[in-house]
């Protein structure tokens, strides 16, 4: 497996793309606290953790196939995120002025105004 064919099986398997990053293949679309990587490094494939904008490699594998097989065995074996939890979050990134508009409510209402204008 390469890692187009990962992104593809990823995908198929239902996991969230946000939870990895396969450099040159697939980008983070949001990026949270916390996801995988997959890279290539100078003489080997790099699998790892970016935490808070903290990167450590958690193995590091000879090539590609493996790397991938790797990851993807990892991202199948995370417990499924909750759909109801996700739903929210979608419907406010796709709609930037909903955005501002609880971003707007969310700083009245911690200064204890009304702020409904």
């Amino acid at each position: 497996m390469d890692s187009e064919e990962l992104v593809e099986r990823l995908r198929e398997s239902g996991i969230p793309e946000a939870f990895y990053e396969i450099a040159g293949v697939h980008d983070v679309p949001v990026q949270p606290d916390a996801f995988y990587f997959l890279r290539r490094e100078a003489d080997a494939w790099a699998v790892g953790l970016r935490q808070r904008s903290q990167d450590s490699v958690i193995r590091r594998f000879p090539t590609e196939a493996e790397a991938c097989e790797y990851l993807y065995d990892t991202l199948v074996q995370l417990p499924a995120p909750s759909s109801k939890a996700a739903e929210p979050l979608e419907k406010l990134l796709a709609d930037p002025d909903e955005i501002q508009r609880q971003a707007w409510a969310d700083f009245f209402r911690h200064r204890g105004t009304a702020g409904d204008d």
